[in-house]
């Protein structure tokens, strides 16, 4: 399962470009919430996997045509151009990032969500009354 969390902040800043100073009043009340949801989605997933996916860069070289400048023109009028030089392959370095599962500690990741539901609770309540006042401030 895939966290969802990139996408929703993607749409979240798109809508928030496009919407009603309400919507973007509400949007900036409840940014810190989301995020922390976010953790706490991606933490419980870690957490009854058993491990953690991290991304990691490999880089490997691979040959890729490469080309010479273009000749220079010729001097002098009705002089024939030289010909190209023939194609040749060149070795250029390539970055990939690969996903690599990494062993966690289950006791301290429990102790991490645990902080993290009650910090959502907080902020929770306070999302509540900013939005609130977005909407008195913001009537549509």
């Amino acid at each position: 399962m895939r966290p969802v969390l990139p996408l929703m902040l993607v749409l979240a800043v798109g809508l928030a470009a496009c919407g009603t100073p309400q919507e973007r009043c509400i949007d900036r009340a409840t940014r810190d919430l989301r995020v922390v949801s976010g953790l706490i989605d991606q933490l419980q997933v870690d957490i009854d996997r058993g491990y953690r996916m991290v991304p990691h860069q490999v880089t490997f070289t691979r040959w890729v045509p490469c080309h010479y400048p273009p000749p220079p023109l010729p001097p002098k009028p009705g002089v024939k151009p030289p010909p190209p030089p023939p194609p040749r392959m060149c070795l250029e370095d390539f970055t990939h990032t690969v996903r690599r599962p990494r062993a966690i500690d289950i006791a301290a990741e429990k102790r991490k969500l645990k902080q993290l539901r009650v910090k959502r609770v907080e902020l929770q309540r306070r999302a509540e009354a900013e939005i609130a006042a977005c909407k008195a401030r913001y009537p549509e």
